[in-house]
């Protein structure tokens, strides 16, 4: 998971409100990338990362547009930091083509037997009051904005499953609640890559390597990870660890998790008699991008699916994060089991989206699908590590036009 979680820190021209679900905000922050001073700064907190997940996540913005927009103003070779980034988010889409529902199971063992792990992320780590600074700072700043750098979530990540014995799959489905660029396979399968289920060995960090690349207020001096590696890797295989003693008072408050839209946002139910006959372009919350050409009179119909969010509940920033955008494309939200949304779409007269893997067991029984803007080429062989799937992704590709030229837009 070096690297694999989507960034997101965002430089001073954003703070006021860091993430605003427009595409004038996206397109700014593509602006304001600069290549050279990620790739050399991009592992440090503070670090010149570009804070586009979110935007990435929802299909505001491609990744080719990102790649189009970057490359317009800076000459980037496809071996550049850049885009060697962009593409974990492929491969990770690539392993969950191939692996399916697999992705939220161990893909092969760890360290340690899965039964040797908790099943609860303790109250201590959810309350940001650890005797680790460094994992108190990261609850809190993911509370407060909905994000964290790259780092953050891999020091996160391994100090839950390899420190305190609780499952990767528990602190997976944890973070991916509360994190608003939260995308099942690159979290779930980062969250693997960490705990050594889905790579060669355990991700581990000590208090070194925060202090290299993290403020003082995350330093952790004296701490359990101030260890070498050799130990902490020892630590990373027994099977039992007492829970460390604290005396910190809580630092953070956990935010709630909602399994349907606040009740402010004005979603309604299925209803058939608004699509009965008509022409419909499905809007979910995976294709916030712009519309695309439609024939007139078509009925942009946003959709919230009841069963997925039930599974998958989201914080209150993230629903508003999507309903905003989503309210600006659509004439109507819906929010209905996929039953009730299945019934009523029965009665269109043709039925339109973006195929989407988070609405795999319902969306294309509802619509005709196409795929979803892809930067890289296809790699029909199951690739089972990065290097393997980008060593064929990137083949005979010197740059970024190079790429962008084989990048085909999706279309009828």
């Amino acid at each position: 998971m070096r690297r694999r979680f989507a960034a997101a820190r965002s430089g001073a021209q954003f703070m006021a409100e860091p993430y605003p679900p427009t595409l004038a905000a996206a397109q700014a922050r593509i602006a304001a990338v600069r290549p050279s001073a990620y790739a050399r700064t991009r592992n440090a907190i503070d670090g010149a990362v570009s804070g586009l997940s979110p935007y990435i996540t929802y299909g505001l913005v491609s990744p080719g547009e990102v790649l189009a927009g970057v490359a317009a103003r800076h000459e980037l070779a496809v071996q550049h930091k850049f885009v060697y980034e962009l593409g974990w988010r492929a491969y990770f889409r690539h392993v969950w083509q191939h692996r399916g529902e697999d992705i939220l199971r161990s893909l092969h063992d760890g360290p340690l037997p899965d039964a040797a792990y908790a099943a609860a992320l303790p109250a201590d780590i959810r309350q940001g009051c650890t005797d680790v600074p460094a994992i108190n700072e990261a609850v809190q700043t993911l509370y407060a904005t909905g994000m964290l750098h790259n780092h953050a979530r891999m020091w996160l990540a391994s100090y839950v499953v390899h420190l305190r014995k609780v499952h990767w799959r528990c602190g997976a489905d944890w973070l991916y609640g509360h994190l608003l660029d939260g995308d099942l396979a690159s979290n779930h399968l980062s969250w693997q890559w960490v705990a050594g289920t889905g790579s060669h060995k355990p991700y581990l960090f000590n208090a070194e390597n925060v202090a290299r690349y993290a403020p003082a207020s995350w330093h952790s001096a004296g701490s359990v990870i101030d260890a070498s590696y050799e130990s902490l890797d020892r630590l990373a295989r027994q099977s039992k660890q007492d829970p460390p003693a604290t005396t910190h008072q809580p630092s953070a408050i956990e935010p709630p998790l909602l399994g349907e839209p606040p009740s402010d946002l004005g979603t309604t139910a299925a209803d058939p008699a608004l699509v009965k006959g008509r022409e419909v372009w499905l809007v979910h919350p995976w294709n916030l991008g712009s519309l695309p050409a439609l024939p007139q009179g078509t009925l942009v119909l946003g959709l919230f699916v009841g069963d997925f969010h039930r599974a998958w509940p989201w914080s209150d920033r993230r629903w508003r994060f999507v309903d905003a955008r989503m309210a600006e494309l659509t004439s109507h939200r819906w929010h209905d089991n996929a039953a009730a949304i299945g019934a009523a779409l029965a009665g269109v007269r043709r039925a339109r989206s973006v195929d989407e893997p988070h609405l795999a067991p319902w969306l294309a029984r509802w619509a005709e699908c196409i795929a979803a803007p892809a930067l890289f080429p296809q790699v029909a062989r199951r690739c089972d590590s990065f290097s393997q799937w980008w060593s064929r992704a990137s083949r005979g590709l010197q740059s970024a036009a190079d790429l962008l030229a084989v990048n085909k837009a999706p279309s009828w």
